[in-house]
């Protein structure tokens, strides 16, 4: 009996997906999926039903056999507003703890759903990227800004804790302490030059480029060994909560796994022919 059967049998393609409440698409390759925000009209809210499909289809996404990168984006020019007022906000005044506590969990979900999934994550960030939407840039494994990128992490701005999905955990650790508590307690807005310099983005690009660098990147990065980069992203989450001999330890365990893939071979192989390697994920 074959005892990897059961999980070839949940691994399928996701180039077929149809996404109800943002858009979908997957490169004519199949290795790079796009998810689009698309509610323009309002900068791009989330509501009760996309954040539930976005954290099944960051679930999902664990067991796809051909997306190996995601890129996600904002219609419109705005990446994404937050909550909608309208469709969440208002709800949520009039709910009772128990429900309180299932959304805010299911909202967290999200953030866990985006850290677990293996394919690393490239945020196309432009115009507005406020709330929630500041929450999904963060999650994200690398993030692209336009000069008109405005991030504002504004939980305070309605009553609430800077502390929101994973806010307190994760920010410091990408634009330090300092800078994270001010953002989350002021609530004020951090300019496109205030992320680059503090390390939330990566690079900033014309707004009329930031979608096709992004995608770019995505490229380089499925061409390259896609099972390591899921172990790469592993790691860089688990380690967080590890002291410095038990991160080692991992990363030794993390390494010798990675040794037993077809694409160390493969890289070998290329460096001994003096050619460049030609990865394929396995």
């Amino acid at each position: 009996m074959n005892d990897t059967a059961p999980m070839q049998e949940q691994r399928r393609p996701y180039a077929g997906y149809t996404a109800r409440h943002f858009q979908w698409e997957v490169s004519d390759d199949g290795r790079i999926g796009t998810i689009t925000l698309n509610r323009p009209e309002r900068k791009n809210p989330l509501t009760f039903e996309s954040y539930a499909e976005l954290r099944d289809l960051f679930r999902g996404l664990a067991y796809a056999s051909d997306v190996k990168v995601l890129v996600i984006a904002g219609a419109g020019g705005n990446f994404c507003s937050g909550g909608d007022v309208h469709e969440i906000i208002a709800p949520l005044t009039q709910m009772a703890m128990p429900q309180l506590l299932a959304f805010t969990r299911m909202t967290g979900d999200l953030v866990k759903a985006m850290r677990a999934c293996p394919q690393p994550v490239v945020a196309a960030v432009d115009g507005v990227c406020a709330g929630a939407g500041a929450i999904l840039a963060m999650a994200a494994d690398l993030r692209l800004g336009t000069t008109e990128a405005k991030t504002a992490f504004l939980f305070t701005r309605v009553g609430l804790a800077g502390a929101d999905m994973g806010a307190c955990a994760i920010l410091p650790r990408i634009i330090g302490q300092g800078r994270a508590s001010e953002l989350l307690y002021t609530g004020r807005a951090m300019s496109a030059d205030e992320g680059l310099a503090w390390g939330f983005f990566n690079a900033l690009h014309p707004a009329s480029q930031v979608l096709k660098a992004a995608h770019a990147l995505a490229a380089q990065l499925a061409a390259g060994p896609t099972f390591a980069h899921g172990m790469t992203k592993k790691c860089l989450h688990q380690e967080w909560s590890m002291g410095v001999d038990e991160a080692i330890e991992a990363e030794a365990q993390a390494q010798a796994i990675c040794m037993q893939t077809q694409d160390f071979r493969r890289a070998y192989e290329a460096f001994a022919a003096r050619q460049k390697p030609v990865f394929a994920g396995d």
